[in-house]
């Protein structure tokens, strides 16, 4: 019997093989003084989560969220259904209501969005937008409540400037922390990518953030009266989702970690379980699903309408250099550095090298992008290299279904140490295709890549740059 079943049929941890028989008043005495004492040591068991360290402060939060969900409602195809949005808002602020925010008075706001994939994100501050994927693929309303009480534990918790302040520390990111904390709010958050593109950064939270969201959105239902289960079965109706074909959006946007329906259980046994009357549905949820259902499809934008977008100007024969804690570099100086994950991802590119490919979300049509990821190996065993390359190459394909190698990996020299490279087709975010160059080097730290990325009609005037760059490639260690 597995650990869900012990729990409906009350065969958990605190339970006895028999009872003495007390009498009359002596009885009840014994169970009121049970009940008093074992009440309270379930709520005393839950997982105590606090925001991690952060330069920016609640109400900065705020600002910054604003301007970004702005930006977000003029790009995103919203569904603009006033009882649709009135039913998000009324559900998420019950939720709010249960959310640990140290009195942080956040201005929430709920906005359906008119894009079947599943998906939800939340900007600092409480702005929160719900893809009518998400709706139509709830089972009831709880499984939405929970997709909703993820995304507010990221709010609770900070996590998106978190984020940003562990990048602005290691590499200066986007000069965020320059705009907001300086005093300008249109500084260089909006010059350098605008507000909804640099709300990109602010989103891509690590496992590590994504499990502290699933806990506390499981403490937030069970104390919203909702049943807590609902997020470990809308988990397990992603991953069944997934099977045979593209992972959801919410995947590629949410990192899942390890055990992740486990860990939602474990907290629910910490809470005492899920109360017998717990809510599970609504006859306004349902009637909310039927017109979500009925809602015309949004119009989305052509490759070819995306393909007019401005070419950026040539690269600059002059470099400046760049220094990671693992590796150093040369880049074109007239080409922007934009950094993410504590450094372990960081892009460089020209002006209008970044580009929105057509849902809202920021995307890299010119230049490079250089990541670590964890790999173990020999740097001189080519086998383990190889593996390491395939397992890369894997997961770019999970989040760009059309990429293709185009030309097996061939062996290559990086400053002296071993290195893979391999060309691969991918769809431009300008229209067309574009040609993915990935070099791959296995160091302590774990594979180094370096992705080179241009329209293929484009690329031949990149290649020569892009050589120059890999070139300069020099390893501290």
């Amino acid at each position: 019997m597995n650990a869900r079943s012990k729990k409906e049929y009350g065969l958990g941890r605190g339970s006895f093989r028999a009872w003495q028989p007390l009498g009359g008043h002596a009885t009840w005495a014994c169970l009121a003084l049970l009940c008093f004492l074992l009440a309270p040591a379930a709520s005393a068991q839950r997982t105590v989560l606090k925001p991690g360290w952060n330069m920016f402060t609640p109400q900065q939060d705020i600002q910054l969220g604003k301007q970004a969900a702005t930006d977000a409602e003029r790009q995103l195809p919203l569904c603009n259904a006033p009882k649709v949005d009135a039913y998000l808002t009324q559900l998420g602020m019950r939720l709010a209501a249960k959310l640990p925010t140290g009195g942080v008075p956040y201005p929430f706001e709920f906005h359906c969005v008119n894009d079947k994939a599943i998906n939800a994100f939340a900007l600092p501050g409480g702005y929160v937008f719900i893809n009518r994927g998400a709706i139509e693929v709830a089972d009831n309303e709880a499984q939405l409540a929970a997709v909703m009480a993820h995304e507010l534990s990221h709010v609770a918790l900070r996590h998106g400037t978190n984020q940003a302040s562990k990048a602005e520390f290691a590499n200066g990111v986007l000069g965020i922390a320059d705009g907001i904390l300086g005093g300008s709010t249109g500084g260089a958050l909006l010059s350098k990518l605008g507000a909804f593109a640099a709300g990109g950064v602010l989103l891509r939270y690590s496992r590590s953030a994504e499990s502290q969201a699933d806990v506390m959105g499981t403490q937030v239902l069970y104390d919203s009266g909702y049943d807590p289960r609902a997020m470990a079965q809308f988990f397990e109706k992603l991953e069944a989702e997934g099977k045979g074909k593209n992972p959801p959006e919410f995947f590629s946007d949410h990192p899942s970690p390890e055990h992740r329906v486990e860990r939602v259980e474990e907290e629910i046994d910490k809470l005492g379980g899920a109360p017998p009357n717990a809510k599970r549905d609504s006859s306004e949820f349902e009637a909310i699903k039927r017109e979500v259902l009925a809602l015309p499809a949004a119009k989305k934008l052509t490759p070819a309408a995306r393909g007019a977008a401005k070419p950026p100007a040539p690269p600059s024969g002059n470099f400046t250099a760049y220094q990671a804690s693992a590796y150093t570099l040369k880049y074109p100086d007239n080409w922007k550095k934009y950094a993410d994950n504590g450094g372990n991802n960081v892009s460089f590119a020209p002006e209008d090298g970044v580009v929105d490919d057509g849902t809202g979300h920021a995307a890299l049509a010119y230049g490079l992008i250089v990541s670590v990821a964890q790999a173990t190996g020999d740097s001189n065993d080519w086998d383990a290299l190889n593996n390491a390359t395939q397992q890369a190459i894997q997961e770019l394909q999970k989040s760009n279904p059309n990429m293709k190698i185009t030309r097996q990996p061939e062996r290559v020299r990086l400053n002296g140490q071993p290195g893979l490279a391999t060309y691969l087709s991918n769809d431009s975010p300008v229209g067309g295709q574009e040609t993915d160059w990935i070099v791959t080097t296995l160091r302590p730290e774990g594979l180094v890549s370096f992705v080179c990325v241009a329209p293929q009609s484009a690329y031949e005037k990149y290649d020569k740059t892009f050589n120059a760059i890999l070139d300069s490639v020099r390893f501290t260690k």
